[in-house]
C-alpha cells in the first residue's frame, strides 16, 4: 500500500491528487515549489513502465505550466535527486532573479519564509482551477 515518506509528509503540504501524482507543496514561500510523488513502489523515473513516465511528465508538464502562469518566475528548477528521500519523488520550482538563492540551488537553503495557512487554501483553489485531473 502506498505511503508518502515521513520527510515529505513533514516538509510540505499536501495540496491533493493529480492522476498518478499526489501533488505537494513545500513550506517555502520565498519560491514556489511544488513535489510531485507518483503512486508507485519504484524508486527512479526509469524504472517506470512507459505508460506510467508519460503520465509523470504529462503531470510535471502540466505543473510546470501552472507555475509559469500563476507565479513571476524566470526559470524552472525540474529535478528528481532522491538521495535523502528515496521515495520516488519529482521536484517542480518557479525560480526568479533575485530570490533569495538565485543564481544557486535551492536544495539544502534554508527559506526565509513558511506559508501561511490561508495562502496555501489560495493555492490549492488555484491548483483546483487549473490543473487537469486535480482532486482535492
Amino acid at each position: 500500500m502506498f505511503e508518502l515518506d515521513a520527510r515529505l509528509r513533514q516538509d510540505c503540504f499536501v495540496v491533493g491528487r493529480l492522476e498518478f501524482c499526489h501533488l505537494l507543496l513545500l513550506d517555502n514561500a520565498a519560491v514556489p515549489w511544488f513535489i510531485l510523488v507518483p503512486e508507485t513502489t519504484c524508486t527512479e523515473v526509469c524504472d517506470l513502465g512507459m505508460s506510467q513516465q508519460h503520465a509523470l511528465l504529462e503531470e510535471i508538464n502540466s505543473v510546470a505550466s501552472f507555475l509559469r502562469t500563476g507565479f513571476a518566475i524566470d526559470k524552472l528548477n525540474i529535478a528528481a535527486i532522491g538521495n535523502i528521500v528515496r521515495q520516488l519523488h519529482v521536484h517542480v520550482v518557479g525560480r526568479h532573479a533575485g530570490d533569495y538563492c538565485w543564481p544557486g540551488v535551492v536544495w539544502g537553503t534554508a527559506p526565509p519564509e513558511r506559508y501561511t495557512e490561508q495562502r496555501v487554501a489560495q493555492i490549492r483553489t488555484e491548483v483546483a482551477r487549473n490543473l487537469k485531473g486535480f482532486k482535492a
